[in-house]
């Protein structure tokens, strides 16, 4: 007999790990959770007994709101913190990048969690995505050593889809260089000039022209999944 896959944890499972990672890692983070659930459970009891009128109803109507104000802060602070941290612990890190690729971005996007072009020595990585804005590459390493890598791409992707406009991005030890929990903004901020339908033709087309030999380098810790789960 098969033995039978293991359940996946609960909501409150999964948002008692996000908080034990988040604790370990942010000292501040529990006071800051009680901060932000008392203010509107405080607000609740405070605005109905001194400012606004209204009987027993008025006054439980507005604890409730701000007992279930108090928890999406919560969830929402708890969530955003953790994501900080999980893109602190793998920034740098080789497959950072894929892991948002894969992970971070909106179903707008067609990307990979591999790259598409790796320095078997420095281990710097270009990875490639395509959005409404068109392609963008995604440089993992320093600017000096992945420049070539990228103009490299960049011809091969132009004889493919020459109509397409092609985007740089480098994440890596530059100080100009785009800060990982900041990749998707940057991506996302890039002028559109696609449709979607145009999007998945160009990825398709990309995709049927992958160059042989391209190699997998290790996958980044997932920073999506140190998120708090959202409440319905």
């Amino acid at each position: 007999m098969a033995a039978e896959k293991e359940k996946e944890p609960g909501r409150m499972t999964q948002l008692w790990r996000v908080f034990q990672m988040t604790r370990k890692a942010d000292k501040w983070i529990v006071p800051v959770l009680i901060l932000v659930f008392v203010i509107p459970v405080a607000l609740g009891i405070i605005l109905p007994l001194t400012v606004i009128t209204g009987g027993i109803l008025t006054l439980v109507l507005w604890i409730l709101s701000g007992i279930m104000t108090g928890v999406l802060l919560v969830l929402v602070v708890l969530g955003n913190r953790a994501e900080t941290i999980a893109y602190k612990q793998i920034e740098g890190q080789s497959g950072a990048v894929g892991a948002v690729l894969q992970n971070g971005l909106r179903r707008a996007w067609q990307a990979n969690e591999y790259p598409v072009a790796v320095n078997p020595r420095s281990r710097d990585a270009v990875y490639r995505a395509v959005g409404k804005c068109g392609v963008v590459l995604i440089a993992e390493g320093p600017r000096s050593r992945t420049r070539k890598m990228l103009e490299d791409e960049r011809r091969h992707i132009a004889r493919a889809v020459p109509q397409v406009s092609i985007h740089y991005l480098y994440v890596g030890p530059d100080e100009d260089s785009t800060p990982l929990r900041k990749l998707r903004k940057a991506m996302n901020a890039l002028k559109n000039e696609l449709n979607k339908a145009e999007v998945l033709a160009v990825a398709n087309r990309l995709e049927s022209l992958k160059k042989p030999g391209a190699m997998p380098i290790p996958k980044g810790m997932d920073p999506m999944k140190a998120r708090a789960p959202k409440p319905r």
